[in-house]
């Protein structure tokens, strides 16, 4: 039996469920062999002599492995010290919670996963400071975009404002404040987060921690990570030294003396701009206001100018663009961007789209990077805060339609990183026992596979494989959203086994 770590010559007895089915024969088992990291061979089970090691599938079924595109990966990989408060009904329950929650080792209080929006009363200073005392206390919104702080936190970060809620800039700063933890901390954070998503079949993921993150994957591999491969995002503020270090997008960062499992693991991945904000803290940029509001149409965080500026840069040095952009105005005025510099790259999340906006993804080859699970999250905050709009919400199928490039991820730690819930979410557009949420925005599973993975199911593929105890083509709901996985290979390396 092959054990995390092997390097495996044959996956016996397998069945295909992705790209590459046209290697079965009425869907009956197959061998794959593996060479170099690569798939070599694929025959009929028992046609093909065994090289190395061999991973008996027992009629598993193979997808490619899996991609998460887009996740905070500190933060992510933090969030399970922190706690949750994502089922909190009100500030005042939200508040108490976290009066009775433990300091961390440095001295403070972190809970994340709140949604005021839903909440009929608000985040205060004084319903905050009431419950918490002079232990500094941090409650990260769901959506990362605001943070309510009590009055000691204030105080120690040297910030201040009326009801203790930092939106946008401030709260971001805060949370590169809170990830930022003695390096050996996060890197252990980071590897066993790492072994929990090859659990789950993900063999990439693109990290956009707001850090210089080209120091700290190498040295997270050099200290033995290898659950999965990695393309790794700069920030604005970090741009210049992007530059003058000659990152390039795509370019492996790799260290010679790497063992051979270790290397060829880390790129360059694209330059991150968040050109808006949110819809539960109530700045994505939209075209109409927000209910209750009339003056507040959200906040392009990038003026127009500065974007164009950002991605003309970015494309003279060799880096690729990934423009957060939430809400529908802050998406058109980011393919304006890409129409005029000739960049190429992403908008993240896309989340508020207008119907004319749709042909320009495939038209400019921007690809669009979503999020699924936000659709099942903020479904209620959607119909509350989005009920006027008349562009379309969390579109999946009307993208696919227009002929755009579709990527999946999770914005881990805003969802779980969990590639079967963002495929589930966007076949099922529910999670539970309430209807549809737009059904007419679901996708096939086929399509929803398509969005995450990079590779397929061939001879000269990597053998970057998931294998599957069900078939999921023919799961549904939660069938597929835990969907069992048995086994994971990374270039045909097991790094994970049931």
């Amino acid at each position: 039996m092959s054990v995390v770590g092997d390097e495996v010559g044959m996956i016996r007895g397998v069945r295909i469920a992705g790209p590459g089915r046209e290697y079965l024969i009425d869907e009956e088992p197959v061998d794959i062999v593996i060479a170099d990291g690569r798939i070599a061979d694929i025959a009929p089970a028992g046609a093909l002599r065994p090289t190395g090691a061999v991973l008996d599938a027992e009629g598993a079924w193979a997808v490619p492995g899996l991609w998460d595109n887009h996740v905070h990966t500190v933060q992510w990989a933090l969030a399970a010290e922190r706690e949750s408060l994502d089922d909190t009904l009100s500030a005042t329950e939200a508040a108490s919670r976290m009066g009775a929650v433990a300091p961390l080792s440095d001295g403070r209080r972190v809970g994340t996963g709140y949604r005021d929006a839903l909440w009929d009363d608000r985040p205060t200073l004084a319903v905050l400071d009431a419950a918490t005392g002079e232990v500094p206390t941090y409650l990260i919104n769901a959506d990362v975009h605001s943070v309510w702080l009590n009055s000691a936190a204030l105080r120690r970060e040297g910030m201040s404002t009326t009801d203790g809620v930092l939106r946008e800039e401030g709260a971001f700063e805060i949370s590169r404040r809170l990830n930022a933890v003695d390096p050996e901390h996060a890197d252990r954070a980071v590897q066993r987060a790492g072994e929990e998503a090859a659990a789950r079949g993900v063999t990439g993921i693109v990290d956009f921690d707001m850090a210089w993150n080209a120091d700290a994957w190498p040295r997270r591999v050099a200290s033995g990570f290898a659950a999965h491969r990695v393309e790794f995002a700069v920030y604005p503020f970090d741009l210049a030294r992007a530059v003058a270090e000659g990152l390039r997008t795509g370019e492996l960062v790799d260290d010679a003396d790497l063992p051979q499992a270790r290397r060829g693991l880390i790129r360059v991945g694209p330059l991150k701009i968040i050109s808006d904000g949110s819809l539960g803290t109530r700045t994505a940029a939209c075209t109409h206001a927000y209910p209750g509001d009339p003056y507040n149409f959200g906040v392009m965080t990038v003026p127009r100018e500065e974007l164009i500026g950002l991605l003309t840069t970015a494309t003279g040095a060799g880096l690729a663009v990934a423009v957060h952009a939430i809400g529908d105005r802050a998406a058109s005025t980011a393919l304006d961007a890409f129409a005029m510099t000739g960049a190429v790259g992403s908008i993240e999340h896309a989340q508020l789209v207008r119907h004319a906006d749709l042909a320009r993804f495939a038209r400019l080859g921007v690809t669009a990077s979503v999020q699924p699970q936000h659709a099942i999250d903020d479904r209620d905050l959607a119909e509350r805060l989005w009920a006027t709009q008349d562009s379309l919400g969390y579109p999946l199928a009307s993208l696919f339609a227009a002929g755009a490039d579709v990527r999946f991820g999770s914005d881990a730690p805003v969802a779980a990183l969990d590639p079967w819930q963002a495929m589930a979410a966007a076949v099922t557009r529910t999670e539970n026992a309430r209807d549809a949420w737009h059904p007419e925005e679901a996708v096939t599973f086929d399509q929803a596979l398509q969005a995450s993975i990079r590779s397929t199911s061939v001879p000269g593929a990597p053998a970057d494989l998931a294998l599957c105890a069900a078939d999921p083509r023919r799961a549904t709901g939660t069938h597929l959203r835990d969907m069992p996985v048995v086994a994971t290979l990374l270039a045909g390396r097991v790094t994970h086994r049931a």
